[in-house]
């Protein structure tokens, strides 16, 4: 009789399969409260390497760390009429506090322009104070009626920056930089996630905002997931708040705002990016464990050789963890660590000791072959980087093949439909086509330019609409 799966195949259920990989590689699991979640060590210790890169990213442009309170008086989300509109549905509110009825209720923070803007409001008096770059990492909570770990919960972790600026264009500037400068190279060049950079159309835009950048990712089932966003607030906030700055010429003047963020729906696309039915698979840049060396059976002289091997690497700079349980059968652990997806596994019996070898087996590509012990720390790097490469290829890949120009709706859905996406130009399509694949649950993903870049308009010439089913 055939041994039954460790997870379901992505062929026959890829829902299915995404959960069962949540929940067996120990990333995250369903919280008491509907829509809520616990974010296991694993998962974590993934969201942690993120941040760390991203916050790196984020201070080499100058911005700075802070924290806003989490509760906001509900009289805040009032000032900016989109802002509001558009957040409405998915709120939280306080009503009672202390054993008493509040005397304003408090919405639980689903994203900060109307708290930091009211403290911008107060910190900036002149064009000297400017700019005023802000990022804070912290929770929020927008009630999600339709949940899934990662992707849609209702409280999720991000990174939310704010800016101030004295002209449009720095504003304009400097969203355009987070979007590619930092959300762009870190995805690319860390998660190997090949993503399209684009515009939202005004419909898809955030609300509130005078114009969106995007980063679309083509998930292994062909899906849309929209990585990450880029805001450019023009001067509503600031209209709101009156934040405002005394310039040069000694005038009062509006400041310019961006807002952009990240969140922990990039380790739900880690999952259906790069996973496939054997589990994980991890870019060795991310992986908080590049390399795992397991101990294949207790032998003395088998447990002292996996430790030393730990130890040169973890001097080399490799990020290694030592797997000397040999009280848990070897093939549980095996199965295990390829489950979460550690780019290498160093397997060492007493065999292996007596031919100065060990077992190399990659995660990524697939495969083992044997290699000398006294190797392994020139060796891996090379091979950690290779896998890197392989890991963006096989993404940039699946995007390509999977992308079709079309010239009509039909088209576009059509292409959707069946597990890809579709380029059309947008002077065909037009508001009136993308209501029209609205009806289809198709949605224009976002705009390019012909030659890829990112339109400086939503109505440049030439520009090409990215259309597909999204999560």
């Amino acid at each position: 009789m055939a041994k039954a799966p460790v997870l379901t195949p992505r062929a026959d259920d890829f829902p299915r399969w995404y959960q069962d990989l949540i929940s067996k590689a120990e990333l995250a699991d369903n919280g008491p409260v509907r829509g809520s979640m616990v974010i296991r060590p694993y998962g974590y210790g993934l969201w942690e390497r993120m941040q760390a890169e991203m916050d790196a990213r984020i201070k080499e442009t100058g911005t700075e760390n802070a924290y806003f309170p989490l509760l906001i008086p509900q009289s805040y989300l009032a000032r900016e009429a989109d802002h509001v509109e558009g957040f409405a549905p998915e709120l939280a509110v306080v009503t009672h506090g202390g054993g008493k009825e509040l005397e304003e209720p408090a919405v639980v923070r689903p994203t900060s322009e109307m708290i930091i803007n009211e403290y911008f409001a107060k910190w900036v008096q002149s064009y000297r104070d400017l700019p005023l770059l802000i990022n804070q990492w912290a929770n929020v909570v927008r009630w999600e009626l339709r949940p899934r770990l990662f992707l849609r919960t209702s409280e999720f972790l991000w990174q939310e920056g704010h800016t101030a600026h004295a002209t449009y264009e720095e504003a304009r500037d400097f969203a355009a930089h987070i979007h590619r400068q930092v959300y762009e190279d870190f995805m690319v060049n860390v998660l190997a996630m090949d993503v399209v950079p684009g515009r939202k159309t005004v419909k898809e835009r955030f609300a509130g905002a005078i114009n969106t950048l995007t980063l679309e990712g083509m998930m292994g089932d062909g899906k849309a997931l929209q990585m990450a966003t880029s805001h450019e607030l023009g001067q509503n906030f600031a209209k709101a708040f009156t934040t405002q700055y005394l310039s040069r010429e000694g005038k009062q003047e509006l400041v310019w705002q961006t807002s952009w963020g990240s969140t922990t729906r990039m380790i739900g696309a880690l999952v259906m990016m790069h996973g496939d039915d054997d589990g994980l698979r991890v870019p060795p840049r991310l992986a908080q464990i590049q390399v795992v060396v397991l101990a294949i059976k207790g032998d003395e002289a088998v447990l002292a050789k996996v430790r030393e091997i730990g130890a040169r690497l973890k001097a080399a700079g490799v990020r290694v963890r030592v797997d000397d349980r040999t009280d848990v059968p070897f093939g549980r652990r095996a199965v295990d660590w390829e489950l979460k997806g550690v780019p290498v596994r160093i397997e060492v019996g007493p065999r292996d000791l007596e031919n100065g070898t060990a077992m190399l087996a990659r995660r990524i590509p697939g495969g083992k072959e044997p290699v000398a012990i006294d190797t392994l720390v020139e060796l891996l790097p090379v091979v950690l980087e290779e896998d890197q490469a392989l890991l963006l290829k096989q993404s940039r890949e699946r995007r390509e093949s999977r992308t079709s120009e079309v010239s009509t709706v039909a088209e576009a859905v059509e292409a959707a439909s069946a597990g890809g996406w579709a380029r059309i130009p947008w002077a065909t399509l037009g508001e009136k086509g993308e209501a029209e694949l609205a009806e289809h649950a198709v949605t224009v993903r976002c705009l390019v330019a012909e030659d890829g870049s990112v339109p400086d308009a939503d109505d440049a010439p030439g520009n090409v609409a990215v259309v597909a089913r999204a999560y």
